[in-house]
């Protein structure tokens, strides 16, 4: 079994990815409708991705199950928000060169919040298998729905 990456060793490794644009920047275009995703060469047992964002391109609320991640912004700017105990969320807004890592318990979603195209570069460890998706269900519980693996992240409706 292939040993898990700290928080600490994803944030170093998304941002040496970054410093190298010759693995990443052809790949960067963008679409309005959806975003890009383009997997990025890494260790077994790792995953990495450059993601393109637009304007009104949001992850909705979402866990990464047993994997932990990094994300750097190469260009633009994206908003995390993370879920609080209580029914709360805290949000940040990050632009290029700043990181962010979440842990496998987080729930969080990520939203481009408007003008110029974004690019990221993200970093998960071990790599992706499950997620799990999150909506308002009846009454107001939160329900989380099993994503397939590969699936894109997108808001949920509301179920009830």
């Amino acid at each position: 079994m292939i040993e898990a990456l700290e928080r600490e060793a994803l944030r170093a490794w998304v941002g040496d990815i970054a410093a190298a644009p010759r693995r990443w920047a052809p790949h960067v275009r963008h679409r309005a409708d959806q975003r890009i995703f383009v997997p990025l060469d890494c260790p077994e047992g790792t995953e990495a991705w450059l993601i393109c964002w637009m304007p009104g391109h949001d992850t909705g609320f979402h866990d990464h199950d047993l994997s932990s991640g990094a994300v750097t912004i190469v260009k633009g700017s994206l908003r995390e928000e993370r879920m609080a105990w209580g029914g709360g969320v805290t949000a940040r807004t990050y632009g290029a060169g700043d990181v962010f890592d979440f842990g496998p318990t987080d729930i969080h979603r990520v939203i481009h919040p408007g003008g110029e195209p974004a690019v990221s570069i993200h970093v998960y460890s071990p790599e992706l298998r499950r997620m799990g998706a999150y909506a308002e269900g009846e009454g107001g519980a939160l329900e989380r729905h099993p994503l397939a693996t590969g699936a894109e992240l997108k808001p949920l409706g509301a179920t009830g």
